[in-house]
């Protein structure tokens, strides 16, 4: 047997396993990333007393009435930061030389803008109605994807309603934000598109649809497949906003003609035209969901305790 010298220095301490990043990020702990972003969303959620949803899908390219009108740049892609090539650009106020596809954009981002503002409004009546609900927890709070656009808008009408609203974003590969709506204790962060799509699912009472891209057709017609296969354990209300739009870019009376879909599957949801009408079919769906609680009792204004706070310092105490 060989005698090896000693090392001259000691080793240096291994990193905690919930501390080393280089396992955190491999392949071997996916399952742990995926579990927190069940956990993590679950703690917050109960934290800030959420038991309900209504959930709003459109486009991130949809700007703001104000801004459309001014000097509004269209974006390269959904909550980036790039904006799209100066060909696709609408054109600007003022802007004799502009193309006919630019005048067409502009004309258009106009006429988008106006999903926005019925966003924006619908948000807000139902965010004001949600507020005098009794109970201890808060009912249908307003949820979107986070980002710009439609998004946007149904955090804007949440906040300036004074109400939680919920903003579930997704990490992707170009630069992107939360937009400032956003409740801040609200505000999640997803890596996983399955992860932040269960999230919508499992705490919606209801969805509006509001006109956009392929990432809203992909997030309607999942719930929709949910609905239609009652996998989820509830009655979901789905309204689809702007009968118009959505007519001319999915046929859906032709899938129920040609045997895609039952007849009966139409009922899963129903078109609305004005905040107002969709705020009727809301209201009419989500009351069914509204428990039988003493009128005086409202939602504590602090969070909820979380498991050391509700079970004692000396339960389980730990040092970290």
């Amino acid at each position: 047997m060989t005698n090896k010298p000693m090392p001259e220095t000691p080793l240096e301490q291994a990193p905690l396993a919930y501390e080393n990043e280089e396992f955190l990020d491999s392949p071997d702990a996916r399952m742990l990333r995926i579990m927190a972003e069940y956990q993590e969303p679950m703690a917050r959620f109960r934290r800030e007393r959420i038991q309900d949803t209504v959930v709003f899908f459109g486009s991130a390219r949809f700007a703001a009435l104000d801004v459309a009108q001014g000097r509004m740049q269209l974006l390269e892609n959904s909550y980036s930061n790039e904006l799209a090539p100066d060909a696709e650009q609408p054109a600007q106020p003022g802007d004799i030389n502009a193309s006919d596809l630019k005048r067409r954009h502009a004309e258009t981002a106009i006429e988008m803008a106006g999903y926005y503002e019925d966003a924006r409004k619908l948000a807000y009546m139902l965010t004001d109605w949600t507020k005098g609900l009794p109970g201890r927890r808060r009912r249908f709070v307003v949820t979107s994807g986070g980002g710009p656009g439609i998004m946007e808008a149904a955090n804007r009408g949440a906040f300036e309603a004074g109400g939680k609203t919920i903003g579930l974003n997704i990490a992707l590969p170009f630069e992107q934000r939360p937009n400032p709506y956003i409740t801040p204790a609200l505000n999640f962060q997803f890596h996983y598109f399955f992860m932040r799509k269960f999230w919508f699912a499992y705490l919606a009472k209801a969805l509006v649809v509001f006109p956009g891209g392929f990432g809203t057709l992909d997030e309607m017609f999942e719930l929709l497949t949910l609905a239609q296969t009652h996998k989820m354990a509830k009655e979901m209300t789905i309204v689809i906003y702007g009968s118009d739009y959505w007519k001319g870019v999915i046929n859906l009376d032709l899938l129920a003609e040609k045997g895609a879909i039952a007849m009966k599957d139409k009922d899963l949801f129903r078109f609305a035209d004005t905040p107002e009408a969709a705020f009727a079919i809301l209201r009419e769906g989500l009351q069914k969901h509204c428990p039988q609680c003493p009128p005086d009792e409202r939602v504590p204004d602090e969070p909820a305790p979380n498991a050391q706070e509700a079970l004692g310092p000396d339960i389980a105490a730990t040092l970290g």
